[in-house]
């Protein structure tokens, strides 16, 4: 689910491949629109383009206009279900993961063109989240572990993991960098939250 502020509108990504609007105020279904035979896993709102990313099971992310939920572009690449995706805090970049383990970056500028692919990870990837001020990001997997990044070179930077730094025992799901603190929290499948300070 994400939330238009400009727009006062929720859109979710459904399972049964159907993208939902609701009204904000009172979240009456404004509209719903079959996207996919497949589910939809995950959902990114870039606000000053008016543009939705819209990932699948189907492997495939879509562009989706989000005042009339016109399909503007469709994403291939991926080589199994997109899980994740999330632009860049300056919006310039589109950074999709999911099943096959790869990160890949997508140039919005340029019309959403390919721009690299990192195997980040020994299993699928989760969850992506950037920090604050867009320096950093950090990725999740179902291989228990948690991957610091350069967001300008694609650098990895630190690995979090049980071996190391006392990490998750199982599929780390959920990563969540909140305001301008050098904190982040994770959750995963082994039914704990953690709370990382970074420096």
């Amino acid at each position: 689910m994400v939330y238009s502020e400009a727009r006062q509108r929720l859109y979710l990504a459904l399972g049964d491949g159907t993208l939902a609007v609701l009204r904000a105020p009172d979240f009456k279904v404004e509209q719903l629109l079959k996207l996919s035979d497949k589910s939809l896993r995950c959902l990114a709102l870039h606000e000053e383009r008016g543009e939705l990313a819209v990932g699948g099971s189907d492997w495939l992310v879509r562009i989706v206009a989000a005042d009339s939920l016109r399909v503007k572009q469709v994403l291939e690449g991926a080589t199994n279900s997109v899980f994740t995706l999330a632009y860049a805090p300056d919006g310039r970049t589109l950074f999709t993961a999911g099943r096959d383990a790869h990160l890949r970056t997508w140039d919005v500028a340029a019309g959403y063109q390919p721009a690299a692919s990192v195997v980040a990870h020994m299993f699928t990837i989760n969850h992506v989240a950037f920090s604050p001020d867009g320096q950093y990001f950090v990725t999740c997997s179902m291989d228990k572990s948690i991957k610091l990044w350069d967001a300008a070179t694609l650098t990895l930077l630190r690995v979090l993991d049980r071996a190391r730094h006392a990490g998750h025992g199982t599929s780390v799901n959920k990563l969540f960098w909140p305001g301008r603190q050098n904190r982040l929290v994770s959750c995963s499948d082994d039914r704990s939250l953690a709370v990382w300070e970074l420096s």
